[in-house]
């Protein structure tokens, strides 16, 4: 099974909240930091790891030990210079991925550039959607069509390139139903099941919300 990885959520409001949750509430250990202290009481019964820290400071960032982490949220849209704060600071810090909420397209744009690898608009996806994409790792989006039935974009993995559906049977291994290829931004449903798989290829699958979180392990 791969290590787990680490986590944390800055901004405590509603969206930073619901994402820390949700992580906290699949097993995973998030670290959640918001400025306001009574934010931070609040949530800390349902949140173990909750801090009253200030993550614009250089010093902090050291102090939280967010070298450490492989994911951080930045979940301060309504700051844009304390997301442009955190987010420099991440990055320097080392945090492989760095995803950070949104407030306009503008907001995208600055943060983008000074580093974030991804920007989400709380309108278009939910703090608990995010959480779950978090969680399913190797899936690039997952859509819950319902609760027996989740939509995943799906990465080709390395051991897969080469090799036809036919010959990986993903549906008897992992019990997933591919019905849609996409590469260079075309997307296929009419499925060759005898083309070999390019590392260039995205899959979408169908399955059931527990056969994927065993295909992630």
């Amino acid at each position: 099974m791969s290590k787990k990885k680490t986590y944390a959520v800055f901004g405590l409001g509603r969206y930073g909240k619901s994402v820390a949750q949700e992580l906290n509430d699949n097993g995973v250990e998030v670290l959640a930091v918001d400025m306001d202290e009574e934010l931070v009481n609040s949530c800390a019964t349902e949140l173990p790891y909750c801090k009253c820290a200030d993550v614009t400071d250089p010093d902090v960032i050291k102090q939280l030990g967010i070298s450490n982490m492989d994911v951080v949220v930045v979940a301060m849209a309504n700051n844009l210079e304390a997301s442009v704060m955190a987010t420099m600071l991440c990055k320097e810090a080392g945090v492989e991925t760095v995803i950070v909420k949104c407030a306009s397209e503008m907001n995208c744009k600055i943060l983008k550039k000074v580093g974030a690898d991804r920007v989400v608009f709380p309108e278009n996806e939910s703090g608990i959607r995010l959480a779950k994409n978090l969680l399913s790792s190797g899936f690039v989006d997952l859509l819950e069509i319902s609760k027996d039935v989740s939509m995943v974009d799906l990465e080709v993995k390395p051991e897969w390139i080469g090799k036809s559906l036919i010959e990986l049977n993903l549906r008897k291994k992992y019990s997933i139903n591919v019905v849609a290829i996409i590469q260079d931004d075309s997307i296929s449903i009419n499925i060759d099941p005898d083309l070999p798989l390019e590392g260039t290829m995205r899959l979408i699958v169908i399955a059931n919300p527990v056969e994927l979180a065993k295909f992630a392990d």
